[in-house]
Parts: C-alpha cells; sequence; structure tokens
C-alpha cells in the first residue's frame, strides 16, 4: 500500500529534532517527515552509513540534517550527541525516542536468555530513559518542547513468546506518562505512539507468509504504512497537538480493540 506524507508546509519551521533509531523504517520515515515539515533534524543510530544514505536523499545540502552515530544504551553517548547536536543547531526543540529491538519471538518466559533480555530492555526502555535525561534539560532551557516516545499495540497488551519487548514497551508507557506529570507546568509535552505492526523493510523481508500473518493480527486487515505512523508523530510534535499530554496514541488497525 503506497502512501504519501501530508505535510503542513512549515509546520516545524525554525525547530531543532532529534530522532532515534534513524537507519531504515520508522525512525527514517519520520525524521524525513519531520525535515519536509521544515525541522532541523539530527538522526541518531548505532550505525552511520545508512544515516549519511538518508542525509544525502532529504538534505543534499547537508544545511539541516546532522547524522550522528549513537548507541542508545550508553548513556554518556546520549549526553554527548545532544551537547554536539545543541553545538550545531544551537537548541533541540522536540525528539523522537524510537530506537529499539525486538529480540527473538516464541521464546517463554523461563527459556529466555538473561543477556538477551538485558540487551532488549537497556535498548528499548533504559535507552528512552537515558534520552530523556538529557533531552528535558535542554528543552527546560528553550521553556518549551515536545517528546514522543515509541511504544507499542504490544505494550498495551500482553505478547507471549516476546516478554522482554512487550515489558520494555509497557514501561515506555509509564516512563512516558509519569514525565508528562512533571513537565506539564514546564510547557514541554510527552506522549507515546503505539504502532501495530508496520510495513518496514525488515518486516516486509520476512516474507510473505509472516507479513499475511501480521496484516490479519489487524481488524483492518492490512499493516500500517510508515508515512502514516510518521504523521501521527508529527501530528503529537506539532502546535496543533497544544493541549495533548500523558496520552498513548495508538495506531494498530484495531488491534487492541479486539
Amino acid at each position: 500500500m503506497s502512501q504519501t506524507f501530508k505535510i503542513i508546509e512549515n509546520e516545524f519551521e525554525g525547530k531543532v529534532a532529534i530522532v532515534t533509531g534513524t537507519g531504515t523504517g520508522i525512525g527514517e520515515s519520520i525524521a524525513e517527515r519531520l525535515y519536509a515539515g521544515g525541522a532541523s533534524v539530527a538522526l541518531i543510530s548505532r550505525h552511520v552509513k545508512p544515516l549519511n544514505e538518508i542525509c544525502k536523499r532529504i538534505d543534499p545540502s547537508g544545511k539541516r540534517t546532522f547524522p550522528i552515530e549513537v548507541d542508545v544504551r550508553d548513556p554518556q553517548h546520549i549526553q554527548i550527541a545532544i551537547q554536539s547536536i545543541i553545538r550545531r543547531f544551537g537548541k533541540i526543540d522536540i525528539a523522537v525516542n524510537n530506537a529499539g529491538i525486538t529480540g527473538p519471538a516464541n521464546t517463554h518466559v523461563q527459556d529466555t536468555d538473561i543477556e538477551i533480555w538485558r540487551d532488549v530492555i537497556e535498548t528499548d526502555l533504559n535507552g528512552v530513559f537515558y534520552c530523556m535525561k538529557y533531552e528535558i534539560p535542554a528543552m527546560l532551557e528553550n521553556r518549551s518542547g515536545a517528546i514522543v516516545n515509541m511504544s507499542s499495540a504490544n505494550g498495551l497488551v500482553g505478547l507471549a513468546g516476546m516478554a522482554a519487548y512487550t515489558a520494555a514497551k509497557h514501561g515506555i508507557i509509564g516512563l512516558t506518562r509519569s514525565a508528562a506529570l512533571e513537565l506539564a507546568e514546564s510547557n514541554i509535552r510527552v506522549c507515546a505512539v503505539a504502532p501495530g505492526y508496520v510495513a518496514t523493510p525488515r518486516i516486509m523481508d520476512s516474507g510473505k507468509e509472516a507479513t499475511d500473518y501480521m496484516a490479519a493480527a489487524h481488524p483492518m486487515k492490512r499493516l500500517a504504512a510508515r508515512e502514516e505512523v510518521a504523521d501521527l508523530v508529527a501530528y503529537l510534535l506539532s502546535e496543533r497537538a497544544a493541549f495533548i499530554t500523558g496520552s498513548v496514541h495508538c495506531i494498530d488497525g484495531g488491534y487492541t480493540a479486539q
């Protein structure tokens, strides 16, 4: 299903955005959507090569994109990256904490390797915390800001065989709500987005049997397009959502309504 962004021209003009997990998939589309809306965008990923390619594609001049190789499991590296973004663009206005991994599927809790559990939690949950720890002071300095944390439809329900991923995505929602309450009077909003299965390159490469199974899990019987998720994130970061904070926004084709 082909989709295009629903862009409001210059919606983010003058804004500086940080997006983690931008090497491919949803993060890439979110970074592209914010750039198309006028923002300067810092793209963060464990691997810088795809970031360089994305930046060249969407911003040939290199004036409004900034690729940074960072592992979100390392809080010191995140702190240094935030400082680098502020040196480059002068501030941080909006952030999307998207970096994450799924870990293995079809593995019961008692059979889950401890190192795999730690890696998923450290990436998916602790990585969001580390990012917020250093993003929020920059926004407090500006006296404004908006953050979207990427959870999952499976952050609202159980998912057998993927306990670490499910626990991390539930944890992101709790972290989001706590931060939103703490920042409610500081003109900084914090929301979570909970997608169902999305037609990312990784998912589409998993084969027709797998993608058909994922599509069938949604009452709408299809996968979400990356652009649909990016448009929702952009809305939540925009002034159109000025009275929205502490909330979780499903984009799951009815998955969590079942």
